[in-house]
């Protein structure tokens, strides 16, 4: 399976804030935002992994993040031009896909929870296995009628999904993370702008639904999803990841822990890229896990 982060877009809800920069390379504490979203791919395994910007902003991600081989990735990079709705994404990328599976994910979704991973992992099996053409994510919220909310059976199959419903028949706000079999390309080649001029992720979700080929996993008790575009859920987003690192002593979303963690590079690479932030604590954390994983290097 490859993977797409979508960090295109124009940030407006963040101005003036994002005036000169991507809302997606703005810090959450302690690592730019992009850093979240490219850790729930790596988290799935997904090593082949094309981020969507804008033309102007481009040079920022590639400076930040390189072609990834540093971290055992294969990064590439593509422009969207304007923001002309999420599921665009798969057209921009239809290249980069070469009719395979893939995971979606959206440059300004925080995602954090036990067993994320194993999550993850169980919703591409599921794709791969040919049970599930598509996997949502649905997150209980108090005030569904502010999104995209799936209604699933018993079983996990979604049966329905409401757009701002005024009498929501769930509270399951449906994230910004999808899985998505080799459909999904033609799927998205086959839409018709929405009244707003965009290609919506949700006429994609409804083509699996129609099909019968859409499942909904529950993100419950114990996980967070964040937004983060506005100033307050920005701030928010900072304030959850400090308490959390400094009361657990680990880092969220660490790029060098997670590439070490599946074996996507060795502890002394893992070192070496600490080494190379030393002057941070977050340089010093990336030491220490290496250290502890048998790295030589002092």
């Amino acid at each position: 399976m490859k993977g797409i982060i979508l960090a295109g877009g124009a940030g407006t809800r963040l101005h003036p804030t994002t005036r000169a920069v991507s809302k997606q390379l703005l810090p959450v504490y302690d690592k730019p935002m992009i850093y979240y979203p490219l850790s729930v791919l790596m988290l799935a395994g997904i090593r082949d992994i094309l981020v969507i910007t804008t033309p102007e902003e481009q040079p920022l991600f590639r400076r930040l993040l390189g072609d990834g081989a540093e971290l055992g990735l294969t990064l590439g990079y593509a422009a969207q031009p304007k923001p002309e709705g999420i599921a665009q994404a798969f057209l921009i990328g239809a290249e980069h896909l070469a009719g395979q599976p893939c995971a979606l994910v959206l440059g300004d979704n925080i995602f954090h929870g036990p067993g994320f991973a194993d999550v993850l992992r169980a919703g591409i099996d599921g794709i791969a296995r040919g049970a599930d053409g598509a996997v949502l994510f649905g997150y209980p919220v108090r005030d569904p009628q502010r999104y995209g909310v799936g209604v699933a059976d018993a079983a996990g199959r979604l049966v329905d999904i409401e757009e701002k419903p005024a009498r929501p028949r769930s509270n399951r706000a449906i994230t910004g993370l999808y899985l998505y079999d080799d459909r999904v390309v033609d799927i998205a080649a086959g839409l018709r702008p929405s009244a707003r001029g965009e290609l919506e992720i949700t006429d994609v979700n409804r083509a699996y639904l129609d099909a019968g080929a859409a499942r909904l996993v529950d993100l419950g008790r114990g996980f967070a999803w964040l937004d983060t575009g506005t100033h307050d859920s920005l701030l928010e987003a900072g304030q959850y990841v400090q308490v959390l690192e400094h009361r657990q002593g680990v880092r969220i979303a660490c790029l060098e822990e997670i590439a070490l963690q599946r074996g996507f590079i060795d502890a002394d690479a893992c070192y070496a890229l600490g080494a190379a932030q030393a002057n941070s604590g977050y340089g010093e954390y990336v030491m220490a896990i290496a250290r502890a994983h048998g790295a030589t290097a002092t």
